[in-house]
Formats: C-alpha cells, structure tokens, sequence
C-alpha cells in the first residue's frame, strides 16, 4: 500500500493515473470495473474521481463498463426492469456511473451492464437476446470476444460478476434455477417488453471466484496498489478460458457448501 502525499501538486487523480497505468491499463481498453471506494482507503477520495480517472485513462478510443446490477429490486414479487430509472443494488460507484456518466445500459432486469466509450452501444444492444444472467451475447461475455479486461479495485477478488458468465459457459450444474421467472422490461421511450429468465439460484453455495487467482499466471492476472487499497487486472479471455476447463474438471471449484 502506499503511503500518499497528498500534496496539491499530486492529486489523488494523479495518484489514480499513475496507480492504474502500473497496473496494466492503457489508453483503447475495454475495461470491466468492480469497485468498493472504501477498500481505497482514501478519505477524499469519489466515485466521481474513480469514474473520470478511469475514463481520461482510457480515451474516447477506450470503453468502460460497470455493472449495473438490480437483483435486489428486481424480484418475483416485483419483476419490473425499468432500463432508464431502475437503480443498481451494489455500491456506490455503479449507481453514480449508472446516473451521470453511462452512454448505454444492457437490457436485463437483474444484470444489466453499463457502458460508456467507443464500444459502448456494441457491446451492450445484445444482451436482451440471452435468457440467463451473463449469457454469451451478455457485455460480460462479449468482453472477451473484444479483449477486454476485469478490474477489481479495492474489493478483493470474489465479487466477480464476470465469473458467472464462465459458470454458464461451462454448464456449471449450480447457478441457475430450472424454471424460468416472467419479467416485464420497460425501455427509454415507454414501450413494454414481457420476457421470461433463469435466475440465479445458488441455494446454500458460496460463491469462491478468488480461486481464480490459483489458474492464472502472473500475466494474466496482475495485483498493484492503488491509493490504499490493492487491485486486480485479469485478463477475460484468459479467466474464461481457463476457468471453463476447472468446473468441466471439478463442477463446483469456484463454489463450497452444499446446495
């Protein structure tokens, strides 16, 4: 961790920049963040600054997505996904990037993707195809089709929202329920969509997606300080890949307990 000057000739932005730069991060990216600002360890510090850091860092030439997660307003007893005013359940950073910066949001009613940057509409217009979470037209999935990267900054390496895309490549006999639940999607302009998914039905597992860290090389998934947390940069081809081969060998690697 570092020990920060935060003197007015390095700002923490500065500090952001350099941080993400030694990590692995470059201007084009595709990039994929999960966030917790307080695993930064930074008082001053913003979703709004980690939101624009990344964005500088990246360029117009560069994408960046956040997932804009709903689970927990989106229910069986409440099955309404509105994709403009339906607010996101997992911090703080998503929602601010979901109301002030997003370009495009995904179309599913409990795992919708935000995006913003040059491949922003072409990686999110598909996912209304899928019927599961993260299915293969999902951002999460497409991902690795563009190269892209995960980023978990400050929140360890479990809340991988990407590693259930890899459940499901991989037939994973866990994550999804047998029937389908009915939603109703209302899009931008008003209109109504009624369309039927699998939820997520872990039952009693626990989700282990830090295990990932044991089949990646040092290439693949790379750990840095930035500000005073630590950071993982995982490479998504290599993490599907690789990680579709580990439950095909032992189901339920990335999981423990019983269902």
């Amino acid at each position: 961790m570092h020990n920060l000057d935060l003197a007015p000739s390095r700002s923490i932005r500065q500090h952001l920049l350099a941080d993400f730069t030694a990590l692995g991060i470059h201007p084009g990216d595709l990039l994929l963040v999960h966030t917790s600002i307080k695993g930064l360890r930074t008082p001053e510090l913003s979703a709004e600054l980690v939101i624009e850091s990344l964005l500088e860092l990246l360029t117009e030439e560069g994408t960046l997505l956040v997932p804009a997660l709903s689970f927990a307003f989106v229910k069986p007893e409440n099955p309404i996904f509105h994709i403009k005013e339906t607010k996101t359940c997992i911090g703080a950073l998503p929602e601010c990037f979901r109301t002030k910066y997003a370009q495009c949001r995904s179309l599913h009613p409990t795992h919708s993707v935000c995006a913003s940057g040059r491949l922003a509409h072409a990686i999110t217009e598909k996912h209304a195809l899928d019927s599961t979470p993260v299915g293969e037209r999902s951002p999460f999935r497409l991902l690795v089709q563009a190269g892209g990267k995960i980023l978990m900054l400050g929140c360890g390496l479990r809340p991988n929202t990407f590693m259930h895309g890899v459940e499901e490549a991989a037939k994973a006999p866990y994550p999804l329920a047998n029937q389908k639940i009915p939603y109703t999607l209302i899009l931008e302009d008003g209109r109504q969509i009624a369309k039927e998914y699998f939820p997520h039905e872990f039952g009693g597992l626990e989700q282990r997606y830090e295990r990932l860290e044991g089949l990646l090389n040092p290439n693949e998934l790379k750990a840095s300080p930035v500000l005073g947390g630590t950071a993982y940069l995982i490479d998504a081809a290599a993490a599907l890949h690789k990680g579709v081969e580990k439950i095909q060998t032992d189901p339920y690697y990335f999981v423990s307990g019983k269902k």
